[in-house]
């Protein structure tokens, strides 16, 4: 019983994996950065990111809204918003909003 048991938990272990948000992926490791989204504000002078974090898909933190890229900055007027996808063997995902502005 104690083998079985030791065996779930294993299979558990090795069977989780920490996916992110992106248009490809790479099954060992990504590293995407993409566009969100763009505005008709000019200037780009700031720059302001939010980050979360996943790990094995059991833990997962952070905030990566727009709204706390851009006060990370101090941006009132966005010009326009990038992503970046990082994840590593699906045990470690990252997923970051880069936000442009003034």
């Amino acid at each position: 019983m104690r083998k079985l048991l030791g065996l779930i938990i294993i299979a558990g272990f090795l069977s989780s994996c920490a996916f992110v948000a992106t248009p490809v992926t790479g099954f060992l490791y990504t590293d995407v950065k993409g566009p969100i989204a763009v505005t008709d504000n000019t200037g780009s002078s700031k720059v302001g990111t939010g980050k979360m974090q996943s790990i094995l898909g059991w833990v997962a933190t952070g905030d990566a809204s727009i709204e706390a890229a851009a006060k990370s900055a101090g941006i009132t007027k966005i010009h326009h918003v990038d992503y970046q996808s990082t994840s590593i063997l699906g045990i470690i995902a990252s997923f970051t909003v880069i936000v442009y502005g003034e």
